[in-house]
């Protein structure tokens, strides 16, 4: 027959009896928890109603506050992608920039002073409402008022000068009989 590990130490010599019985009592203590119930499995006392409606209102919190989350990200997508078109437009439309040392100048939607040259042509379909300037990345380009309208559509900031009568006329303006001049450099 063969002896446990502890007797085989204690024959050898290399432990003492107090050593073994020190060990026997540290691996009795040692049992793992929930099987002190003499082999029935240990049960979890069942969650109060407080505590089921608490993680109920916290779930239902999360939900929200994801919900939220997630519409803000729908909505930075759609500006992205407006703005997209935005660029897109005007990249496939707009005329090639004039070497030229007349300027026509424009207001932003700041209300700063802007120019961009232009010849006496562009300036007269600028006038005439053929042409708009549009604004896109910081940058004004003239494209046809055709294009200007569907950029103002996506996003009326985008459009700096788009010249209809319907903008010029103001029914309480004092000034109003007292036209300027649409050839008036300043």
């Amino acid at each position: 027959m063969s002896l446990s590990l502890r007797d085989q130490l204690l024959q050898a010599g290399l432990i003492t009896k107090k050593q073994a019985e020190k060990a026997q009592a540290e691996t009795g203590k040692a049992k793992p928890r929930g099987q002190h119930n003499k082999g029935r499995p240990v049960t979890a006392p069942a969650p109060n109603a407080e505590a089921l409606k608490a993680a109920e209102a916290a779930r239902q919190a999360k939900a929200a506050k994801d919900r939220e989350l997630m519409e803000k990200a729908r909505e930075k997508q759609a500006l992205k992608a407006k703005y997209a078109e935005i660029k897109q437009l005007v990249e496939a439309n707009k005329l090639p920039p004039v070497n030229s040392e007349m300027l026509y100048n424009f207001t932003d939607r700041k209300n700063n002073i802007r120019r961009i040259p232009v010849t006496p042509e562009l300036r007269a379909q600028i006038i005439d409402g053929r042409l708009a300037i549009a604004r896109c990345e910081g940058r004004y380009y003239l494209v046809p008022a055709a294009v200007g309208d569907k950029i103002r559509d996506r996003d009326a900031n985008a459009v700096a000068v788009i010249n209809r009568e319907s903008d010029k006329v103001d029914e309480n303006d004092p000034y109003k009989d007292y036209k300027v001049p649409d050839d008036l450099i300043w």
